[in-house]
């Protein structure tokens, strides 16, 4: 139930949360705050949960908690993720 919550909730927001960037040191980061890359977030304890394609790309979607981030693959080495509630 809670990753079906999740989706919706990526569905909606992720494009606005992900429109906004700026690259530093491996992490790009989103309007809504801090720069976050998957690396960071593993490091943290946050768990790969699902992905999807969107076009060319892929959408990773993590969860720690009730913390969740959706991140999106820039390039091989490069993502960029924001937080979705």
């Amino acid at each position: 139930m809670l990753r079906a919550v999740v989706f919706a909730a990526v569905i909606s927001v992720a494009p606005v949360a992900l429109a906004q960037q700026a690259q530093t040191d491996g992490a790009i980061s989103t309007q809504g705050g801090g720069s976050k890359s998957m690396r960071d977030l593993l490091s943290e304890g946050y768990e790969i949960k699902t992905s999807v394609p969107s076009g060319t790309k892929f959408i990773v979607f993590m969860q720690k908690d009730k913390s969740a981030y959706a991140c999106e693959f820039v390039s091989l080495t490069k993502s960029r993720c924001g937080s979705i509630n």
